[in-house]
């Protein structure tokens, strides 16, 4: 629990560059605005069909009594609406990173400046993470979106139960990816591969879902994403760093 909250706390740290760099967190915003506003049409856009759509995919249960047919509508539009915020998440943060790959790399690259400044010099990060290169993990982050989506949708189905296993499922899986995504660009600039980074952060496994589950609730209050994504950008490069130190190699 004590390296859950401290995942937590980092998110906390990023928020804390809303104040050390005001303007540089400003614009991370744009992207984030951008790409809210377009998907926060498509989610309108999907509320306003769902009866239709619960409807179209369940014609067997027009001959049912009217009770029952609501019942089986209304369980399967509750799945296909955790659904839709599962993917809509992971998407804001897939499409957000990639619009916004100059602005957010500034702002990690002044998270490592002004630790390597409070390090009294610590040698600077020069690998490039590079747009395509955000393109295809930004498209890996989508797919893996997708499937969980899915599960929890399947999950979302079982009676009486499936809306909570549904939602803690997806909040944690959607957390381990979006602090996944986020801290890439830290990690992958001092040299670290896609496998080498799933090993650093299972041995650190609570520490980065709680700076994930945090992450994703903030995403999921109104307008939360957008403000939250410059911080989380720059709570994820303290994230990488804090498994990257000699005192951080076991969960205390």
């Amino acid at each position: 629990m004590r390296e859950f909250v401290r995942g937590m706390t980092l998110l906390g740290r990023g928020f804390a560059y809303w104040r050390r760099r005001p303007g540089l967190m400003a614009l991370g915003l744009v992207p984030a605005a951008i790409v809210g506003i377009l998907l926060l049409s498509g989610i309108i856009a999907f509320a306003v069909s769902l009866p239709g759509i619960t409807v179209a995919i369940t014609p067997f249960a027009d001959g049912w009594p009217g009770l029952w047919a609501t019942v089986i509508r209304a369980t399967i539009g509750t799945a296909l609406a955790g659904a839709a915020i599962v993917l809509v998440a992971v998407s804001f943060t897939a499409l957000t990173l990639i619009v916004g790959e100059p602005f957010y790399e500034r702002i990690w690259r002044s998270v490592e400046r002004d630790h390597a400044d409070e390090m009294h010099g610590e040698a600077a990060i020069d690998a490039d993470y590079g747009f395509w290169r955000s393109m295809r993990d930004g498209l890996g982050l989508f797919v893996r979106g997708v499937a969980i989506a899915i599960l929890a949708a399947l999950l979302g189905l079982i009676p009486a139960v499936g809306g909570v296993l549904a939602t803690v499922f997806a909040v944690l899986l959607t957390g381990w990816l979006i602090a996944d995504e986020l801290s890439a660009r830290a990690l992958s600039s001092r040299g670290l591969d896609h496998s080498a980074r799933r090993v650093l952060m299972r041995r650190h496994r609570a520490r980065v879902l709680g700076f994930g589950v945090a992450t994703q609730l903030c995403f999921m209050i109104p307008l939360g994403a957008v403000v939250t994504m410059p911080a989380a950008v720059a709570g994820a490069t303290g994230l990488a760093r804090s498994l990257l130190k000699p005192d951080s190699l076991s969960d205390r």
